[in-house]
């Protein structure tokens, strides 16, 4: 059974630990707790019984901005990431926004394909915004009429 839920400050552990397996530049714990403890909408997917991914949701003036999606390498594949952002884009049509925007790695090619399945197109690009390892990696700007 699939439960998404509001993000609590003892899930951070477990939410760090996705987020350090899932991205080479992660988030600070600092962050999460900020999302947590702000206005933004921050939530957790349990997958038997266990948290498997999160989400950071941003609303500003009837636009809600996707800032970080990440579900566990160890579960992908089983349709939660795109449960989970099913749900994000229900819950920022609820709180009254319009569109969802965010910014993804253009070598991210699995979550590129997700978000077109959920009607997001690309509207711009971030030149040099994402560090790696090299160097630095554009972003692509994508967005939905929710």
């Amino acid at each position: 059974m699939i439960t998404i839920r509001s993000m609590e400050i003892n899930d951070i552990d477990v939410v760090i630990n996705i987020e350090h397996q899932g991205y080479s530049f992660p988030w600070s714990r600092s962050l999460f707790e900020q999302a947590i403890h702000s206005n933004k909408y921050a939530a957790v997917i349990e997958y038997k019984n266990k948290i498997c991914g999160y989400a950071v949701l941003s609303y500003v003036v009837g636009e809600a901005e996707l800032l970080n999606i990440c579900v566990d390498p160890k579960e992908r594949g089983q349709g939660l990431a795109q449960t989970l952002l099913k749900h994000l884009m229900d819950e920022a049509k609820k709180a009254e926004n319009h569109e969802m925007f965010l910014e993804v790695r253009p070598s991210n090619d699995a979550a590129i394909h997700i978000y077109q399945k959920h009607g997001f197109n690309e509207i711009g690009r971030r030149k040099d915004y994402y560090p790696t390892k090299g160097g630095r990696e554009d972003a692509l700007l994508m967005a939905a009429v929710l």
